[in-house]
């Protein structure tokens, strides 16, 4: 079971992530997180992260280093991690790497009350999931194939574990898809009979 956090947004982990290279001002770490596609790693809202710096600050996991003015620009704070801070980073990375939880994906959440749907329908809008899902496979091994060529494997997998996943749907997808347009899927003539006598 997932521990507890004082400040549980994952941005708070990818921004502890980054002041662990050095100090920065928030809109440094944005700048570095977009320059490194996080977003597709965490949901990110923007706006949010100030506030989230200013909790991982409350809770003393990050602390103002000082602060300084650009040009006409008003003053910045400059963050740096805090002991606590690279504490509770490696202590989130581990349990994240290491102890698999429940995740709940909308498509679960759809697929399990589908049936409200005519199957010829349910086939149908799954089948335009699975084109869209293939046109993503394609473009993210298109660009998985590119940063291969220019970064180390390492800080690339995140990438490769999205592409297992999507691929993974796809190909389970295919297989549901064929049932139901084939009718062999179980349960069919049932589905089918509710929405004829609902109608």
């Amino acid at each position: 079971m997932a521990k507890r956090r004082r400040v549980g947004n994952l941005l708070g982990l990818h921004v502890l992530a980054t002041l662990h290279e050095r100090p920065m001002h928030p809109y440094e770490i944005a700048a570095e997180m977009r320059g490194r596609g996080k977003e597709q790693d965490v949901k990110i809202q923007w706006g949010s992260l100030y506030t989230v710096v200013q909790n991982l600050e409350k809770h003393g996991l990050v602390e103002a280093a000082h602060t300084a003015r650009e040009g006409r620009r008003p003053e910045r704070t400059v963050y740096q991690i805090t002991d606590a801070g690279r504490e509770e980073t490696v202590d989130w990375l581990r349990e994240i790497v290491a102890a698999p939880e429940r995740e709940y994906p909308r498509l679960r959440s759809g697929l399990s009350v589908l049936g409200i749907l005519p199957p010829d329908e349910a086939g149908y809008l799954l089948r335009k999931r699975l084109e869209v899902l293939v046109h993503q496979i394609a473009v993210e091994e298109a660009d998985l194939a590119a940063s291969a060529e220019r970064v180390p494997r390492l800080f690339i997998i995140e990438a490769e574990y999205g592409l297992a996943l999507l691929r993974a749907e796809a190909d389970w997808l295919r297989g549901l898809v064929a049932e139901i347009e084939s009718g062999e899927l179980s349960g069919m003539q049932m589905w089918r009979q509710y929405h004829e006598e609902h109608q």
